[in-house]
């Protein structure tokens, strides 16, 4: 098949490109969606399939560990397949794999069944946001935190569904096939609605005089036009900028990790909050973060993608950290809330800019963030226990104010001003 170029691209009406926003919106909203409708089942297959909390953790940690193992396969099956059939495809096989796991007969089952789900999510993540990068393109200014959020919103609605389900004892097995199908059938509506054809061979043409845009110029190599942008895809500074990029991803997703995984306990156990208002916290960090995804958009577009990640890096390190050095509840949900809206750019902005890394086949450098991210998410929780083990956990959540100034050193390598049309 032969590639779409990106010539052939601007000529979508404003009409189609709203369209295909809004195709992407639902492929972002149904992944969102599709996994969270099992979480408050857990109690509930812990218990009937008669399960230690270790038997039951090597079964969750089976979801990253099928991300991890699948992750690296993403940006090729992009390329042979193209994005939206990759990102349609795979959200079918995400919420088959989630009605299994929910029905496993026994520990092996559900284990298989959640590493595979955390494979296809793996591929899914990447192809969306390939597809979602694409239609920014045709847009001329930054949209992919809008696609962010709307994962969020899915991810609450899928929450609230598994929730309402569980408390109302609707049998597990029609409650996740409801949502097979209900957002299986938003996916594939939306299909016909996503750009055709296949990916563009290479959206960073060196004949292209006007490519000097973020993130090859934050590096500082190269000149400008066509024989500067050939020196830059030559240039070895291209490892060193996807090493940061790498950095700023991992930051965002272990501040994440810290307050889905940690907020509650350390509110609990460490300042004795209600168990109400214990989960305040991680409340606040997706709630703030939603926030920030919701004007991020706007943000980038004024200030550009470096700017919006170091006012980030100062609100997470800043926020934290002064809560960890005064605890108190208060000041723990607020800190929460802070790291929540700092790092709400930063896989967007991570991803965005190694999309466009000169020098990389389209996909390779979305893939190596997304699969180093979930590197993150799996290494994590262990790491911040084991100081916890050896300390406190006070002391272990030390890792999200690091994380907001690891984005500081990092966020050079973000451009001045984001070119999204490029």
């Amino acid at each position: 098949m032969s590639a779409t170029t990106p010539t052939q691209e601007t000529e979508y009406t404003p009409r189609r490109l709203a369209r295909a926003r809004f195709a992407v919106s639902a492929l972002f909203l149904a992944n969102g969606a599709l996994f969270a409708n099992i979480l408050p089942h857990y109690p509930a297959i812990k218990d009937g399939l008669d399960l230690s909390n270790a038997a039951l953790g090597i079964s969750v940690a089976a979801f990253p560990l099928g991300a991890i193992t699948a992750g690296l396969a993403s940006g090729a099956l992009v390329r042979r397949f193209r994005s939206s059939r990759v990102a349609t495809a795979g959200t079918w096989f995400i919420g088959l794999s989630i009605l299994l796991a929910g029905i496993a007969p026994s520990w092996a089952v559900l284990t298989v069944t959640l590493f595979l789900a955390g494979a296809m999510d793996a591929i899914t993540d990447v192809a969306q946001n390939s597809h979602g990068l694409r239609v920014q393109k045709l847009y001329r200014r930054s949209i992919l935190n809008s696609f962010h959020a709307v994962w969020s919103i899915g991810a609450v609605i899928g929450g609230l569904m598994g929730a309402a389900a569980a408390g109302l004892a609707v049998p597990r097995g029609l409650h996740l096939t409801v949502s097979f199908v209900l957002f299986s059938a938003l996916t594939l509506v939306s299909y016909r609605h996503l750009l055709p054809g296949a990916e563009p061979a290479d959206p960073k043409d060196p004949a292209d005089p006007a490519d000097t845009s973020g993130t090859a110029d934050a590096a500082g190599t190269g000149t400008e036009g066509a024989g500067g942008a050939r020196a830059r895809r030559r240039s070895p500074a291209t490892a060193g900028i996807l090493a940061a990029l790498v950095v700023i991803g991992i930051a965002g997703a272990l501040v994440e990790d810290a307050g889905s995984t940690w907020a509650a306990v350390y509110l609990s156990t460490s300042l004795e909050a209600t168990p109400t208002v214990a989960g305040l916290g991680f409340v606040a960090l997706v709630g703030l973060q939603f926030v920030g995804r919701l004007f991020g958009d706007r943000l980038v577009d004024r200030f550009g993608q470096r700017a919006v990640a170091q006012a980030g890096g100062v609100l997470t390190a800043a926020g934290m950290g002064i809560a960890l050095l005064v605890p108190s509840v208060p000041l723990t949900i607020l800190g929460f809330g802070l790291a929540g809206l700092g790092v709400a750019t930063l896989v967007p902005a991570a991803m965005h800019s190694a999309d466009e890394l000169p020098g990389l086949r389209t996909g390779t450098g979305l893939t190596v963030i997304s699969w180093l991210m979930r590197l993150g998410f799996l290494l994590s929780p262990p790491i911040v226990g084991a100081i916890a083990d050896v300390s406190s956990l006070r002391v272990g959540l030390v890792v999200v104010p690091l994380a907001g100034i690891l984005t500081l050193l990092a966020s050079g390598v973000l451009p001045r001003r984001v070119h999204p049309h490029r």
